[in-house]
């Protein structure tokens, strides 16, 4: 069905869809369209996979410049950039990797940065039930970039902060700091 659209589409701005650099494109877009959307086909437990353990551990866990890609609702135009994402454990801490792999999750969807900003925040605070969870996004907007207001280099930040995040200036404080230096790998 994509394909057809795709096809039609192609016809709309002018194009021989049929021509040699554009026939494969239908098939080409409909596949990319799958991808880039397929955090619809997943949920946050098939995500995590059972990935929370019992532990004492109650200090800040954060993991940042989690590289995101997503697409803008109203364009259909990809936007991207790092996503720091940090919670308060309170009896449990989840496997790291799975983090990154959330973010991704929503990330795979039709999106505005502010939604997918809360629904990183609410999901974790949700599956893991910690002190607190701070989310932050930066990111690029190929809708501001390429068309509109034209603006090369402006990045959109957002956050949603939760729990203790939200009411403890200390831990909010800290974890803003912790997104700011920068680790230059291991080195």
């Amino acid at each position: 069905m994509i394909e057809k659209l795709v096809e039609q589409l192609l016809k709309e701005l002018g194009e021989d869809p049929h021509r040699e650099g554009l026939a494969r494109t239908p098939e080409r877009v409909a596949k990319a369209m799958q991808y880039l959307t397929s955090g619809y086909a997943q949920n946050v437990d098939d995500i995590l996979n059972g990935a929370l353990f019992v532990e004492e551990y109650d200090e800040m866990v954060v993991v940042k410049d989690i590289d995101f890609f997503s697409m803008c609702e109203h364009h259909l135009l990809p936007f991207f950039g790092k996503a720091h994402v940090a919670y308060l454990p309170k009896g449990k801490v989840v496997g790291l990797s799975k983090i990154p792999r959330l973010v991704d999750m929503f990330a795979r969807r039709l999106q505005v940065q502010e939604r997918l900003t809360v629904q990183i925040a609410e999901a974790l605070e949700e599956a893991v039930k910690p002190r607190g969870v701070g989310v932050v996004l930066e990111a690029m907007h190929l809708c501001m970039i390429m068309r509109g207001v034209e603006k090369q280099h402006s990045v959109a930040v957002t956050s949603c902060m939760l729990g203790d995040f939200r009411d403890q200036v200390q831990t909010r404080e800290e974890f803003l700091a912790l997104i700011r230096k920068p680790h230059n790998g291991l080195s």
